[in-house]
């Protein structure tokens, strides 16, 4: 509908003489280009997140490291480069209040309080995947492939979390199919902003300039 009016408005222009100059200046204007590759965030419920979460389970390794990841994601509100790059030494799990320490765009550092039930989680998951002494400089999700030296890769999420969106899905349809990890950081932003936190705190937490 909206092509059409607009189509009948630039013939209208064109055809009157004294119009005709405002269809030219119209006529020189480019389409915004869009990526195809955009891919809107939308924020996830409550809801779906604790969905999400029931799927990969704690009983084995890898469910163990999936929920904890999904935890700590939604938890801290991180990029998920931020998660991926976070080693053991960041973690303080015996504060009174548990925190991690991410280091943002620019090198920027900041702390950041766990919830706790992603404490619960990270602590079942560092006995488990590192051991009684677990090395500082090892990263939290190193990848399973490779050594503990290195981090598993933000591809291998993604199609894990695709996995678990179709499973979750059946149980609630707020799920997305197309689960990404972003919309869990936008998640924890709105679920902040609905729980009465204010923008210029939220945008600190996000690790925003502004």
């Amino acid at each position: 509908e909206k092509m059409q009016r607009r189509s009948k408005i630039l013939k209208y222009l064109r055809k009157n003489p004294e119009y005709r100059m405002y269809y030219l200046d119209i006529k020189e204007v480019t389409r915004m280009k869009v990526s195809k590759h955009r891919r809107d965030v939308l924020p996830l419920s409550k809801a779906a997140i604790r969905a999400v979460e029931s799927v990969p389970g704690t009983s084995t390794s890898l469910g163990l490291r999936y929920t904890t990841l999904i935890s700590l994601m939604y938890s801290t509100a991180t990029r998920i480069d931020e998660i991926l790059s976070i080693k053991v030494k960041d973690l303080k799990m015996n504060a009174p209040k548990p925190s991690v320490t991410v280091i943002g765009k620019g090198r920027k550092v900041r702390t950041l309080y766990l919830l706790p039930k992603a404490v619960a989680h990270i602590r079942k998951y560092l006995n488990t995947a590192h051991g009684e002494n677990p090395d500082p400089e090892r990263f939290l999700f190193y990848s399973r492939n490779g050594s503990k030296e290195e981090r598993i890769s933000s591809k291998a999420i993604e199609k894990r979390l695709s996995m678990y969106a179709e499973k979750a899905h059946e149980k609630c349809s707020d799920v997305p199919l197309d689960l990404h990890a972003h919309q869990f950081r936008h998640a924890r932003a709105s679920h902040w902003l609905e729980e009465g936190m204010n923008v210029v705190e939220i945008s600190v937490l996000l690790g925003h300039e502004q």
